[in-house]
């Protein structure tokens, strides 16, 4: 077992939503999903062995310098150790971005999770089973595993990357209009809106049809008819989510408004279109052409408390901590 390692991931935006799983007790997603690693916005996770006093067989987890008992990280932990042999562990998990704000911190942080203990325990697991473990624990965590344009779909249910992130440079400006915390995770908006929204099966049979659309786009670097679909599969998903009974509302004023902002700016012949999670941040894609023009128009927004410009990003990455405390 190495004494230290450090992984570090990036979270992805996912341009064909995923909302809502098939199969809860594996976390198999109801849809599949396309998403875009972002490069700039970084989860670090640090594993060493613990050093608990008087022999302790306790699991040691900070998260942003603070200690935690997450139940998705102790449920994933003790799911991983009914196959794999690990040890007690100290994890140290740090992100450069907001966490659990709709800015899939989740997903950078479990991928970087598996592949930290992968390393550091000398598992030798491959890209793809790292991705299964990852999507065991947060779904949109597999697509973190690889960079550039990434998928997730059946029937195995790991991701695999469908075009490097320098095949097609697109620019994300994200705009944060908050920094609170959501909150209703995604996993309880999701069972909420498979149990309670009447287009939860429209949304089902609608996705696999822009899930088919977008692969064309991406194949063809259609950006009018990637944007077309992104966009659409975003409002389908808010629409779901306001169907739910009681409605979730992830959105504040500042979003709508970023979504008029970006639509205007469309009419002016940028080339730009959004996507939006479950949060209130904003994500507007173009082409690195019109990156300068949204991130002013954004950044002049009223509640846009800060923009990030971000290009598209790598997978995960392990590298060995030889002065780890």
């Amino acid at each position: 077992m190495e004494d230290a390692v450090e992984a570090i991931a990036h979270p992805n935006i996912a341009l064909v939503k995923y909302w809502g799983k098939a199969d809860v007790e594996n976390n198999i997603p109801a849809t599949p999903s396309l998403s875009i690693t972002l490069d700039g916005f970084t989860s670090r996770t640090r594993i060493s062995r613990s050093e608990l006093p008087h022999g302790g067989s306790t699991d040691s987890v900070y998260l942003n310098g603070e200690a935690t008992n997450d139940p998705k990280i102790g449920a994933f932990l003790r799911s991983f150790r009914r196959k794999h042999d690990v040890p007690p562990l100290l994890i140290d998990s740090r992100n450069n971005f907001p966490t659990a704000s709709g800015l899939a911190s989740s997903a950078s942080g479990f991928a970087a999770l598996v592949s930290a203990i992968d390393s550091c325990c000398e598992l030798n697991l491959g890209a793809e089973q790292r991705s299964v473990w990852a999507r065991r624990a947060s779904a949109s965590a597999a697509r973190s595993v690889f960079g550039g344009f990434v998928t997730l779909n059946g029937p195995h249910w790991a991701a695999e990357p469908l075009l490097a992130c320098d095949a097609w440079p697109l620019n994300v400006i994200v705009a944060i209009t908050s920094v609170e915390r959501k909150a209703l995770s995604s996993t309880a908006g999701m069972e909420a809106s498979r149990q309670h929204s009447p287009y939860f099966a429209a949304w089902i049979e609608q996705t696999q049809q822009d899930y088919v659309e977008a692969l064309a786009a991406v194949d063809a670097r259609d950006f009018d008819g990637l944007a077309t679909v992104a966009e659409r599969s975003c409002l389908q998903m808010h629409a779901l989510m306001l169907a739910t009974a009681p409605g979730l509302l992830y959105w504040n004023g500042t979003t709508v408004n970023a979504i008029h902002k970006i639509r205007e700016l469309k009419d002016a012949g940028e080339r730009v279109f959004f996507t939006i999670d479950a949060g209130p941040q904003v994500k507007a894609v173009c082409t690195p052409e019109s990156a300068a023009a949204v991130d002013r128009a954004l950044s002049a927004l009223p509640g846009v408390l800060d923009t990030h410009r971000l290009t598209l990003g790598g997978g995960v990455r392990v590298a060995p901590l030889t002065n780890h405390r």
